[in-house]
């Protein structure tokens, strides 16, 4: 059940017998030669989607630009100050909680959201409206030790950190006409640490990180999608019944 295309009475009588959304939350920012810019959007976005196939679960619109300060130096991307993020993600939980939701699953696309989305949820409840009680959960779908598995077994070393030929899977199956093919030299990138936009491009000139995207296919993108969702789902299915 997506809110975008539900209407108000809709939603009033989802929460008669649930109190448990799922809000998609990811990143616009390059992901090498071949990887789309909305990669980490498009992947939380299509496996919330299915968690709330298999849960029934209502999924609220996806927050699509998320902190990517590091990524600013190659074009295209787009980054919200942590702190601007911490604003982001508190309005949508004050907003939801306003109408009695009270389990909020951020489903995750992007690791740079990862410190800041955690501490954003003690901002939301340390400047909660009167009265609200909930909680609030981060599951990054791309962690994990099935996922890792699965990666492991297509890609093996392949895999790297960033601009991965898993999450660039996922973009495939998803849209198979925008799939893309550059010639990437070296085949997998170098691996490391770095600081700051300007350190970032020039240690990986061409975006990634220590993968190989050109091992993604469309028919990986739909194993990682399954296997993601459901245990998604699963930990939906445990937080929603927490006490």
């Amino acid at each position: 059940m997506q809110l975008q295309t539900s209407t108000w009475q809709e939603v009033e009588a989802y929460l008669e017998g649930s109190k448990g959304v799922i809000i998609p939350i990811g990143s616009t920012e390059q992901h090498g030669p071949t990887g789309l810019i909305g990669t980490d959007a498009i992947t939380a976005e299509v496996i919330s989607a299915r968690v709330g196939d298999i849960t029934g679960a209502l999924v609220a619109p996806t927050i699509a630009i998320g902190m990517a300060e590091h990524h600013m130096h190659f074009p295209g991307s787009m980054t919200l100050r942590p702190s601007t993020l911490v604003s982001v993600v508190c309005d949508n939980v004050h907003s939801l909680a306003r109408h009695g939701f009270n389990r909020m699953m951020f489903v995750n696309g992007h690791g740079g959201n990862i410190g800041t989305v955690n501490g954003a949820f003690y901002e939301a409840y340390a400047t909660a409206p009167a009265g609200a009680k909930f909680h609030c959960k981060l599951v990054n779908w791309f962690v994990g030790r099935k996922i890792s598995k699965l990666a492991e077994d297509l890609y093996g070393d392949s895999e790297g950190g960033h601009a991965t030929p898993s999450e660039v899977a996922v973009t495939q199956a998803v849209y198979p006409d925008d799939i893309k093919s550059a010639t990437l030299d070296p085949k997998v990138a170098p691996s490391g640490r770095f600081y700051g936009p300007e350190d970032f491009r020039r240690r990986y000139p061409d975006g990634r990180i220590g993968s190989d995207p050109s091992l993604a296919t469309p028919e990986h993108g739909n194993q990682f999608i399954d296997l993601a969702a459901q245990s998604v789902a699963d930990a939906y299915a445990a937080f929603v019944a927490e006490e």
